[in-house]
């Protein structure tokens, strides 16, 4: 699971913003004004029949600043990203 979710900053991270972009995802911000340091990204790549799936989550970041649940106060009763 991607730990942008909970951290202080995804409503504002320039990568994070990316990885919205990769999944296709609306963005929290359509300017982002945060670059955080050193963030390291697992990207997993899944075969399908017809297509390929990938998945990109933020596994580490030296900007990491816990606040837990900040995704979802930000978008209220909707599914958190996996």
């Amino acid at each position: 699971m991607c730990i942008c979710v909970n951290c202080h900053y995804v409503d504002r991270c320039m990568t994070y913003h990316a990885v919205e972009h990769q999944h296709q995802q609306p963005h929290l911000t359509e300017n982002p004004s945060f670059e955080p340091v050193e963030p390291s990204i697992n990207v997993n790549i899944r075969p399908k029949e017809d297509y390929i799936e990938m998945e990109w989550d933020v596994v580490g970041c030296l900007s990491f600043k816990a606040e837990m649940g900040k995704w979802s106060k930000l978008r209220p009763g909707e599914l958190v990203p996996t």
